[in-house]
């Protein structure tokens, strides 16, 4: 199969496309390089340019008509700065994947896989969210893939687009292969800013909250190795008009996470116990837009795609430690 993939030299847009190359299909990206480095495009089909810019998605579909399906990654995703600046989130994320949708199903290209996010999801009492549970959307980030579910949920109903909608709780670690992994110079995710603790680029690890309503008064997520991530997009594609009979539905939402629920605390002790050494830490209220959190009941994505993770949260985070090693010869920068 042959698979459009927006935001294809990002992070997981990348590791994606390895997973899928993995399987025998093949990626074309389209990324506007404002984020994602042009090196983690490596050999594959490329276009640089905006998902927004409908004749650039003509020409795409008009040079690779067999385009079976779509994974919208694309996206801007830092929580602290969607508050600093929601306008560019709402244009970039929400505005531009209207055109999007819209060009796509106008070019007969109904299939989409979309990237959403577990950060939607109310805090509840036992922290284990189901797909049916309430939203409680933080920040302008979380916001804008509520509004995009929702927009996928009713264009699909009105039209012959169909939806995969994957919620990603938080991903982590790198390709299997060191080719790609997190390349922002100072990553805004918990597990790259240990890493900098950890190799001396940052004078400690900082908690953000800890007198939040979890076990140890800190944070509490799902933390997934980006490869499972990965291998869930691959099912998606692979599985997409199955899943959609099964649920007889245009359009569903499946969670991606490791059914298990971590604290940052336990985050920095599993991490300690990989890397051999302490690392500083220090303590500071939450920031803008962070959620408490929640762990994913993933029993839909089993039933569905088939799908569980296979990698444990040890294997992600030295796959972490060895791509801080690594990314200087990939990407010219620690």
């Amino acid at each position: 199969m042959k698979v459009l993939v927006t935001g294809g030299a990002g992070y997981i847009g990348s590791i994606t496309c390895k997973a899928l190359e993995a399987a025998g299909h093949t990626p074309v990206v389209l990324d506007s390089l404002l984020e994602g480095p042009r090196v983690f495009v490596r050999d594959r089909i490329f276009y640089e340019g905006d998902i927004a810019d409908r004749a650039l998605l003509r020409r795409i579909v008009e040079e690779h008509p067999d385009l079976d399906a779509t994974i919208h990654m694309a996206a801007r995703i830092v929580v602290p700065e969607s508050v600093e600046n929601p306008y560019e989130y709402y244009r970039d994320n929400v505005a531009k994947s209207l055109e999007l949708f819209d060009e796509l199903s106008a070019l007969g290209k109904n299939r989409v896989i979309f990237s959403s996010s577990a950060s939607l999801y109310a805090t509840k009492d036992t922290f284990k969210v189901t797909e049916e549970d309430a939203l409680a959307p933080g920040s302008p980030y979380a916001r804008t893939k509520l509004m995009m579910e929702q927009v996928l949920q009713d264009v699909s109903a009105a039209t012959e687009l169909r939806a995969i909608i994957l919620r990603y709780f938080n991903p982590i670690g790198s390709d299997p292969d060191l080719e790609s992994g997190i390349y922002a110079k100072e990553p805004s995710h918990v597990l790259g800013q240990l890493v900098m603790a950890a190799r001396g680029q940052k004078d400690s690890f900082t908690i953000t909250g800890t007198d939040l309503p979890t076990r140890d008064g800190t944070g509490i997520r799902d933390y997934i190795h980006v490869w499972d991530i990965a291998r869930a997009h691959v099912r998606a594609v692979e599985e997409f008009d199955a899943v959609l009979a099964k649920v007889q539905a245009p359009s569903v939402i499946i969670n991606l996470g490791t059914g298990d629920g971590v604290t940052v605390r336990e985050l920095v002790g599993a991490f300690q116990e990989v890397f051999g050494r302490e690392v500083p830490i220090s303590e500071a209220p939450p920031r803008p837009g962070d959620a408490v959190g929640a762990y994913a009941n993933a029993d839909r994505a089993a039933e569905l795609l088939g799908w569980r993770t296979e990698l444990s949260l040890q294997e992600a985070i030295a796959s972490a430690l060895a791509w801080g090693e690594k990314r200087r010869e990939i990407l010219g920068y620690e």
